[in-house]
């Protein structure tokens, strides 16, 4: 792993927990529209995090399955 894709992560990383951070806070008076964007928003960076993590950091198959066994024993 360079320091470049470390500098990435933790910029994706960053803005993600952000965007979280920053949601509407649900209520009757909270706009649809305005929740939409939130939401648009946060999904979009959701998918670049995992994106990256998939192209840099892939799960094994094998380490899935056994983490998955393990969950349901």
């Amino acid at each position: 792993m360079t320091n470049k894709n470390v500098e990435e992560l933790t910029k994706l990383m960053r803005q993600l927990v952000s965007d979280v951070q920053g949601a509407p806070f649900p209520s009757e008076k909270i706009e649809p529209e305005l929740y939409s964007i939130w939401y648009e928003h946060v999904q979009r960076g959701a998918q670049n995090c995992f994106e990256f993590l998939e192209q840099h950091f892939p799960l094994d198959n094998s380490e899935f399955k056994d983490s998955l066994k393990k969950i349901f024993k």
